[in-house]
């Protein structure tokens, strides 16, 4: 018999696979709960003392496999594409930082323009683990150099939030660069926790397609002749656009898949859960969110040969528009307007997974099985966009799965 009551949200998110793998609740719990890899590859919470009543009722706040926080409100939004202030296309002017990020390179180029400018003096953000370069490990950077050294998507699970509470408590003025599900969680943070206003000035996200399991990364390898561990460097994407997932080995060989085969052939296949029944993979609760401004055409679907980066670039709080017209007119970006509309032939995908959320939901409710809050997020108006065919074929098939899906074993 456990020693300890596990916590009431970690024990519903985590038996519900309803968890991101952000790691707030690791930072809030004073170590009781420490985040670690579970099958097949994606960063849980395993708790292993006793929390207090005042981390439960964060880690009930806050957790975004409990909560989604609701989008602020702007100039304008959209159903899909959440709230703005400005819609626009666009690209770091720095080449190089253009060059290595996984679009346009505007979030590297924000990020250092908010360290060189003396907007912040930390950045917080993901980059390759040294010792596992197929993994993600948290950096605080403080130098515009190291920030872009982190440049490029990184396609396997993350913790960015896992040391939110001492990066707080270091003070100063920090932004934060985190998937859709991790900013929501640190802006839901902000409701109980005045530090996440005092000190974060700028939280900048991208639109996410979901997160792929480690299984599915070694795959890639797998297809490209690889041996994990001869791997030294690996690049998911980066150094041109879309860019191709390169691995670098000891003896110096470089092996090398293409964007469309790497992601759309192997990573899109096992993303966890709840990156499936996202209500915001768009990023509407950062200040910014930025995205690949794809070229599609009217079939909507993204033309993949390697041209100069373009991000999708939109500025969703007055904080985040007016930090990003300063970059503008700093001439560390440069960027066009765009009609919020044209963003469904770059987002095909992101448009299809928000107008059949509330088809899945209802699969999970049929089965009795949990799903997180998702108050304000437009669900219902998406769904009035998808057809009564498309909503009554992914509401069976959610059905089906969520009867047939074993359960993750609770803590």
């Amino acid at each position: 018999m456990s020693q300890f009551d596990p916590s009431p949200t970690v024990r519903r998110v985590v038996g519900g696979d309803l968890c991101s793998g952000c790691g707030l609740c690791a930072s809030v719990s004073d170590g009781a709960i420490a985040m670690t890899s579970a099958p097949p590859g994606f960063s849980r919470p395993r708790q292993r003392a006793a929390i207090s009543a005042r981390a439960e009722a964060t880690i009930a706040a806050a957790c975004p496999g409990a909560v989604v926080v609701d989008w602020p409100t702007a100039a304008g939004v959209h159903p899909y594409w959440g709230p703005y202030e400005r819609v626009a296309t666009g690209f770091a002017l720095d080449p190089d930082v253009r060059f290595k990020g996984s679009s346009g390179g505007v979030i590297t180029a924000l990020a250092a323009h908010a360290l060189r400018s003396g907007h912040v003096d930390r950045v917080v953000h993901v980059r390759a683990d040294p010792a596992d370069p197929v993994a993600n490990t948290v950096v605080v950077s403080t130098t515009p150099e190291a920030v872009i050294a982190g440049a490029g998507s990184r396609y396997v699970s993350s913790s960015p939030l896992s040391d939110i509470d001492q990066i707080l408590a270091g003070g100063g003025a920090i932004a934060f660069i985190g998937k859709p599900c991790d900013v929501s969680a640190l802006r839901a943070l902000a409701r109980v926790d005045p530090r996440v206003d005092a000190h974060v000035r700028l939280m900048l996200a991208f639109f996410c397609a979901g997160v792929p399991s480690r299984r599915a990364v070694g795959r890639v390898l797998t297809t490209m002749g690889v041996e994990a561990g001869e791997v030294t460097a690996f690049q998911y994407r980066g150094d041109g656009w879309p860019g191709k997932a390169k691995a670098t080995l000891r003896n110096g060989d470089v092996a090398a898949m293409t964007y469309e085969e790497s992601w759309g052939g192997h990573l899109s296949h096992e993303v966890q859960f709840r990156c499936k029944i996202c209500p915001d993979a768009v990023g509407g609760a950062a200040d910014i969110a930025c995205a690949d401004a794809w070229y599609g055409g009217e079939s909507g679907y993204p033309k993949f040969e390697e041209l100069d980066g373009r991000s999708l670039v939109m500025s969703r709080t007055k904080r985040g528009e007016t930090f990003l017209e300063a970059a503008l007119a700093e001439g560390v970006i440069a960027a066009a307007p765009l009609a919020i509309g044209e963003i469904d032939l770059m987002q095909p995908g992101q448009a299809r997974r928000k107008r059949l959320i509330r088809g899945r939901l209802a699969a999970l409710t049929a089965t009795f099985r949990p799903h997180p809050r998702m108050d304000g997020l437009f669900v219902e108006a998406a769904a009035r966009r998808a057809t009564p065919a498309e909503q009554l074929r992914n509401f069976f098939g959610s059905l089906r799965r969520s009867v047939t899906r074993a359960r993750i074993k609770p803590l």
